[in-house]
C-alpha cells in the first residue's frame, strides 16, 4: 500500500508538471494578449505528432522533441500573424469562434497528414527500463519527465520574475495600457507570447507521446484541464498555474487510484463501482468549485486591465 501510494503521488506530479507546461502558455496568452485561444490544445496535439514523425527521421528522441517544439512555436507565430492579431480588440466571443475554427482546421490537417489511427511514440531506450529501489519499482521515463518538468518550470519562473522580458510580461498582464505608456513594445511582446505559449504546448505534447498514444483529439481533454487550472490558479498568474497544475494532477490521479476502493468499503460492489466511476470523472471540477467557493478569483489572482 505504501509503495502504491508513492507511485500514484509520482504519477500525479508527472501529470501536474506536463499540465503546467501547457497551462502556462495558455495563461500567458490570456494574461498578456487577453485572447482566449481554443487552438492551444491543437498545438499540443501537433507537437506530439511532429515528435512521432521526427523520431523516425532523426533517430534521436531528444532532437525530435526539440525540433517538434520549435516547429510548433513557428506555427504559433503564423497563427498570430494571420489570425490572432486581428482578434486583440474583439470581444471574447469572436476570439472563441475564430480559435475554435483554427482548432478544427489544424485537427483536419493532422488527420489528412497522419490518418485517424493512433501513432506510436516509443520511450527512448535509455529510459525504457524501470528504476528499482529495493522492492519499489517505477518508470524511469516518468521520473525523467518530473525532473525535466521541474527544470523547465524553474526556467520559466526565472524568465518571468528575473528578466526584463518577464517584467514586461507581468506588467502587461497586470495593466496593459500602463505598460504600453511605459514603452513596452506591444507587437513584439504579442508575437513572443504566442511563440512561447505554442512552444510549451508542443513540448508537453511531444513528451506525453510515449505515455499515451498520439491520437486525434488528444488536445481537447488537456485544453479543458488547462482552463480549470487557470480558473483555480487565477487568470494570468504563472504562480497560480503552477500550484493549480500540481494540485489538479494529484487530485485527478489519486482520485482515480483510491476513490473506487474507498467506496467499496461502505457500499456494495456494483453500486460502489458505478458511483466511483461517475465521481472520478468530475473530481477535478468539484475541486475547482470548492476552491472558487473560498477564493472566487483563484488562488493567486492578478489584477487584469
Amino acid at each position: 500500500m505504501g509503495f502504491y501510494l508513492v507511485e500514484q503521488i509520482l504519477n500525479g506530479l508527472q501529470l501536474g508538471f506536463l499540465l503546467f507546461l501547457v497551462a502556462s502558455g495558455l495563461t500567458l496568452v490570456l494574461g498578456v494578449a487577453n485572447v482566449i485561444n481554443l487552438a492551444h490544445g491543437a498545438f499540443y496535439m501537433v507537437g506530439a505528432y511532429l515528435a512521432a514523425a521526427l523520431v523516425g527521421l532523426t533517430g534521436s528522441f531528444g532532437l525530435a522533441i526539440l525540433l517538434a517544439a520549435l516547429a510548433t512555436s513557428f506555427l504559433g507565430l503564423l497563427a498570430e500573424a494571420f489570425l490572432l492579431r486581428h482578434l486583440y480588440n474583439r470581444d471574447h466571443l469572436d476570439q472563441v469562434l475564430a480559435t475554435f475554427a483554427l482548432m478544427l482546421v489544424l485537427s483536419e490537417l493532422v488527420r489528412m497528414t497522419w490518418g485517424s489511427q493512433p501513432v506510436a511514440l516509443s520511450v527512448p531506450a535509455a529510459l525504457a527500463q524501470p528504476l528499482r529501489l529495493g522492492e519499489f519499482s517505477y518508470s524511469t521515463y516518468r521520473l525523467a519527465l518530473i525532473a525535466f518538468g521541474a527544470g523547465v518550470s524553474l526556467g520559466l519562473f526565472w524568465l518571468i520574475f528575473r528578466t526584463r522580458l518577464g517584467m514586461w510580461l507581468r506588467a502587461a498582464a497586470a495593466n496593459w495600457e500602463m505598460a504600453r505608456c511605459m514603452g513596452v513594445p506591444a507587437g513584439a511582446l504579442y508575437k513572443l507570447t504566442f511563440a512561447l505559449g505554442a512552444f510549451l504546448a508542443g513540448l508537453a505534447g511531444s513528451l506525453v507521446g510515449p505515455i499515451t498514444a498520439v491520437h486525434l483529439g488528444m488536445g481537447t481533454d488537456v485544453l479543458i484541464l488547462c482552463f480549470v487550472i487557470i480558473v483555480i490558479g487565477g487568470v494570468g498568474s504563472i504562480k497560480g498555474a503552477f500550484v493549480a497544475a500540481l494540485l489538479v494532477g494529484l487530485v485527478d490521479n489519486l482520485g482515480r487510484a483510491f476513490l473506487p476502493s474507498l467506496f467499496q468499503l461502505v457500499l456494495s460492489g456494483p453500486v460502489a463501482a458505478s458511483l466511483a466511476s461517475a465521481l472520478v470523472s468530475t473530481l477535478v471540477y468539484l475541486f475547482m468549485a470548492l476552491v472558487l467557493v473560498f477564493r472566487p478569483e483563484g488562488l493567486f489572482p492578478v489584477r487584469m486591465r
